[in-house]
């Protein structure tokens, strides 16, 4: 097993570097159109030198910081401190008298469960015209 480890990575990483070669936009690649990338890539596969000149020179990589060169920064919403805040504005409009009217629904079915739990176990009818179950003589 371990004989064909090397194999497998070569063969992963020309499948990489062809991959990301294929999916970069014509923007983001340096130096070279993108079809003779693609040619480098998998005519020097086998020895590695294309794969790796493609990781190395032939895309362009983002800075160090993380942040993107050029583009808006996209930031998850629970991270967003403007999205929390149009949250809280949202809620504090009609958030408040929508959540009282819920809370009194849920009380009430709350209510209506117990009053059916203890006629049920009361023995009496569980509504109006109902009789109660047989007993078991």
């Amino acid at each position: 097993m371990l004989r064909y480890l090397p194999f497998i990575l070569v063969l992963a990483l020309w499948i990489y570097a062809f991959i990301d070669c294929v999916n970069t936009p014509e923007s983001q690649i340096r130096g070279l159109p993108k079809v003779i990338w693609v040619l480098i890539i998998l005519l020097f596969g086998e020895v590695l030198v294309g794969p790796i000149a493609w990781l190395i020179a032939g895309k362009v990589r983002e800075p160090a910081d993380g942040a993107p060169r050029g583009r808006a920064t996209w930031v998850a919403p629970d991270d967003n401190p403007e999205f929390l805040k149009s949250l809280k504005d949202e809620n504090k409009k009609d958030g408040s008298e929508r959540d009282e009217a819920l809370l009194k629904d849920w009380e009430a079915d709350l209510r209506r469960r117990e009053e059916e739990l203890r006629r049920h176990d009361d023995g009496t009818p569980n509504g109006p015209g109902q009789t109660p179950p047989p007993s078991k003589d």
